[in-house]
């Protein structure tokens, strides 16, 4: 009977780990729970400098910002606020994104960092490329936000004005419109990469890719459908035609590096 345990005991200490095994590397949920606050604090103090640096020019950045809007109203109109904090609150808010947008290749440095412990050690050496294109994606988005989608946006509904409706918007809801438009674009353009790290892991294929195109454009045209506030079929195809653009590069991206990966023996490698 006092053997018993001991036999429990060696066939337990036999058995293979499990798949999941060292998921956390050497760390403890606590830890991860630490480095997770860590990383958010280090994030939000990194925000906090770029919105210092955002003030500092907040008056050319609200400007820039408000042009494409300004060049659409009809002769005679402008931008109007009926509220008295809502200007001050717009610059606010605009402060905040150029924060972010300053901050973001630290911040999206410190997400690599936070899920490194699951990565095998040949993915370690991406942490630059990740925070980079990751950037360059957002910044690509946001450009074609502001200098192609939302122009046209403003001057599709100011093509409604007449002497008896006339276009007079507030610019709190146009700011909203603009801030939704921006961060689903920035989001959206970031395909590539993500794709790109999928290939490198082995996740995804050029040929699951090719295979689902179709599904894919159904989901594109859902996709400009929500980020637009409009129903109208031309606007939802501006907003789909860079993200189907997109896919096609991601299944090349997908083809070059998951035909690299294949070559070799390391998934990463």
């Amino acid at each position: 009977m006092a053997l018993v345990p001991f036999a429990n005991k060696r066939a337990t200490s036999s058995r293979p780990p499990a798949p999941f095994d060292g998921l956390l590397a050497d760390f403890s949920v606590l830890d991860r729970l630490d480095d997770l606050r860590k990383r958010l604090v280090r994030s939000a103090v990194a925000v906090v400098v770029g919105v210092v640096i955002g003030f500092a020019f907040i008056g050319q950045v609200v400007d820039f910002i408000l042009e494409p809007t300004r060049r659409s109203l009809p002769a005679g109109a402008t931008l109007i606020y009926t509220q008295p904090g809502e200007a001050f609150g717009l610059h606010i808010q605009i402060a905040l994104i150029v924060g972010l947008m300053i901050a973001m290749p630290y911040i999206m440095f410190q997400v690599w960092r936070l899920v490194s412990p699951v990565i095998p050690p040949g993915g370690r050496r991406f942490a630059f490329p990740f925070a980079v294109f990751t950037t360059l994606g957002f910044i690509a988005g946001a450009s074609f936000t502001h200098f192609i989608a939302f122009p046209y946006m403003m001057a599709f509904f100011a093509s409604f004005n007449t002497p008896e409706l006339l276009f007079y918007p507030r610019v709190a809801e146009v700011f909203d419109l603009y801030t939704k438009m921006l961060l689903g674009m920035g989001a959206v353009f970031q395909m590539p990469t993500v794709v790109f790290f999928l290939a490198k892991a082995g996740l995804v294929t050029a040929r699951f890719l090719l295979r689902s195109f179709r599904y894919a454009l159904l989901l594109i045209f859902v996709a400009a459908a929500i980020i637009t506030p409009t129903g109208d079929m031309v606007t939802q195809t501006i907003f789909a035609a860079p993200m189907i653009a997109l896919y096609m590069l991601s299944i090349g991206v997908a083809w070059v590096f998951g035909k690299a990966r294949r070559a070799s023996d390391d998934p990463l490698e």
